[in-house]
């Protein structure tokens, strides 16, 4: 049996653990979701089954355009089919659970890659999160400037607030966007960094995209933001918190873009998302517990219910230690 075999076997069944531990608490514990969003929270998922089944139908989507793009990114590291994919990508929410900023997910996919392969993947796996956050940057620093020259109130006293944070927005996404469309510099950049040298070789994946592929993926990233963007739109509507269609379409990518800002764990993004919407969204007049069902709603569609189908695949999938198997 490989050494390797062992240590395999310990991560799996820790991720396993771990996922299920953290969800009991954050779900069904004595201080859990539906502890405290009691027979009002209940009331709301009662009251709003279709809504709830679009969304849950949306997050289908949601992962497999995700897996698509990732395929697409490791197209010149190793051939992998759809199915694997996208169970490597629901594998992958499982691992996220426990890192920061879910840095963690892109170990969970890598792991149904040959081993030789694994740390190019992990290089390409990279690349496609960057082309997620410059999204998430575009959409939320127009979204903050639209609602800023129309007069919507802001969870900000001072009046220059809003212009400081889409200019520095606008500025990272710049930086983003041009290492992302030229990721044969953002190869040289990252191996400036000491540690990072032993992999000159499988970072020379970040050389061989074409443009084509590159805007390929980034329109991938795109629908797939619409979609999640679309899921806390509608449940913020279908729960009834009082906002319009277009504050609500607005308000979204801005609370995406500050949460996204801020480092957190993907148990307690939970925690950050619902208190930076609530920030955002109790100004406009929505209610600040209805905003927190909606975000608790999400959170257990989009991150939950996956995290907990994919620590089952991490658990129970062929994983191979040696090339040859």
């Amino acid at each position: 049996m490989s050494a390797r075999r062992p240590l395999l076997m310990v991560f799996r069944w820790g991720i396993f653990l771990l996922a299920c531990v953290f969800l009991y608490v954050r779900l069904a514990g004595p201080k859990g979701i539906v502890a405290m969003g009691g027979p009002s929270f209940l009331g709301l998922l009662r009251m709003n089954v279709p809504v709830l089944l679009l969304v849950g139908a949306l997050m289908v989507l949601n992962w497999s355009l995700e897996s698509e793009k990732w395929r697409l990114l490791l197209r010149d590291v190793e051939r992998i089919g759809p199915w694997r994919a996208l169970m490597a990508t629901i594998a992958g929410t499982s691992v996220a659970l426990v890192s920061i900023n879910r840095t963690g997910e892109f170990l969970g996919r890598v792991l149904f890659l040959a081993p030789a392969n694994r740390i190019a993947g992990g290089f390409a796996t990279a690349l496609g999160s960057i082309a997620q956050f410059v999204v998430t940057l575009v959409a939320g620093g127009i979204g903050l400037l639209l609602l800023t020259l129309s007069g919507t109130p802001l969870p900000w006293e001072l009046g220059w607030m809003p212009w400081v944070l889409s200019t520095l927005t606008a500025l990272v996404a710049c930086l983003a966007l041009v290492l992302f469309l030229y990721p044969g510099l953002l190869r040289q950049l990252l191996l400036l960094v000491p540690f990072l040298h032993r992999f000159d070789q499988a970072s020379k994946v970040l050389s061989g995209y074409q443009r084509i592929d590159l805007r390929t993926v980034l329109l991938f990233s795109t629908v797939r933001y619409l979609v999640f963007g679309s899921q806390f739109v509608l449940l913020l509507l279908a729960f009834g918190t009082g906002l319009s269609p277009w504050v609500a379409a607005l308000a979204v990518p801005v609370i995406y873009l500050i949460a996204t800002l801020i480092p957190s764990v993907m148990l307690t993004e939970l925690g950050v998302r619902g208190s930076v919407a609530i920030a955002m969204l109790a100004p406009l007049g929505a209610d600040g517990a209805v905003v927190l069902f909606a975000t608790t709603t999400l959170w257990m569609i989009n991150v939950a219910l996956p995290a907990i189908v994919g620590s089952s695949i991490l658990l129970f999938a062929h994983i191979r230690t040696k090339g040859n198997e």
